[in-house]
């Protein structure tokens, strides 16, 4: 009696012949691997930080005063007027914001105002320059006005975890690899299956077409997971990358990592389908990666961006995927309390598969 044809094993084979490819293409270790660790280890050793700083406005404080007037002059402090008081203690506390301010009139006159300010243990480096931003603030404005003084300076300390630049980096880099893996490597390798007519002639066996898209989607994934867990890795143990709930952390941002992979192969799917020669797949794929890899805060928070740049960078889906891994990893989010990010990227799958399907040749 003749045996049923296994697709299971047929897919397992094309994924492990695929792994191994991957494997020895020097490209994708470069992607994968190597360009995000160089970046790492780059900003891992860097002491400083980007020089803006977020001040919170405590709800009630008199906004209507030559402190808040000065505050507002200075660039590289920006205020944060649109929390409530429980939203800035857990924000000082996390490190997301660098202070919290609250102005108040002094009864007795002399000195005018009275500006109790808060910083926070988990964001030290901004929280001497915020220091040094106020005490030269508050010296001008009284020794403009003599008589009386116009504010004094009350400060207090809340204690956090310490925010590090490469709990800021690390997830920013983890997410290009996955966009990096995900378009330019399917791209190659489905264009080249077509050109070389591969493909075709698995139309002569009883491979289904599904087990060559899950046998690449395996192999990419199984790949991109081990080169994951190496960055997380390497950023905990060498550059003290936070990973708040340990083992659990990890598994959340591997899992993360899958969502935003399958999601980025769509993109990949989508040149190879469209590229009209092998040449023709750099620069589309550039289109892509290039603008999510400067626009995605993968290097600086997209609030430094000018205004009018920010709402392109929330449109992109690399955006979701670095947030919810720096929400999973330093404030110990799980994936439930990620779900949004989950949710946009889940509908940018279903988009982009979408025309996938209307682009994608198998000859």
């Amino acid at each position: 009696m003749q045996k049923s044809y296994n697709h299971t094993k047929a897919t397992l084979a094309l994924a492990k012949a695929s792994f191994r490819s991957i494997t020895r293409s020097p490209s994708a270790v470069v992607f994968t691997l190597a360009f995000p660790l160089i970046f790492i280890l780059i900003f891992g050793f860097l002491s400083g930080s980007t020089p803006k700083v977020s001040l919170g406005v405590a709800p009630g404080s008199d906004l209507q005063n030559p402190v808040m007037a000065a505050l507002e002059q200075i660039q590289v402090v920006k205020l944060v007027r649109d929390k409530n008081a429980q939203e800035l203690a857990t924000s000082l506390e996390k490190g997301n914001i660098d202070g919290v301010i609250n102005v108040q009139k002094n009864p007795a006159d002399s000195p005018a105002y009275t500006a109790n300010i808060q910083y926070t243990s988990a964001s030290r480096d901004k929280g001497s320059i915020l220091k040094s931003l106020l005490t030269n603030a508050l010296y001008e404005l009284n020794t403009k006005n003599l008589k009386p003084s116009v504010a004094v300076l009350k400060e207090s300390t809340v204690h956090g975890r310490t925010y590090r630049v490469i709990d800021f980096i690390l997830p920013g880099q983890l997410g290009f690899s996955l966009l990096s893996t995900g378009v330019f490597g399917t791209a190659f390798v489905f264009f080249s299956l077509r050109q070389t007519l591969v493909i075709k002639r698995f139309f002569a066996t009883p491979v289904r077409r599904s087990s060559i898209v899950f046998g690449e989607g395996l192999a990419r994934i199984g790949f991109a997971l081990l080169g994951a867990v190496f960055i997380i890795l390497v950023g905990h143990f060498f550059f003290h990358f936070t990973l708040i709930n340990g083992v659990i952390t990890v598994l959340n941002m591997l899992i993360l990592a899958v969502l935003g992979l399958v999601v980025f192969m769509g993109f990949g799917f989508v040149v190879s389908g469209i590229a009209k020669s092998e040449s023709t797949i750099p620069p589309i794929s550039n289109i892509v990666t290039l603008p999510q890899f400067l626009l995605s805060g993968t290097f600086f928070p997209i609030d430094n961006f000018p205004e009018w740049l920010q709402p392109i960078s929330r449109a992109l889906p690399l955006t979701y995927l670095n947030d919810a891994m720096r929400k999973v990893a330093f404030e110990g989010y799980n994936l439930w309390e990620v779900k949004f990010e989950m949710m946009i990227l889940l509908i940018w799958g279903i988009l982009i598969y979408a025309v996938a399907v209307k682009v994608f040749k198998w000859e």
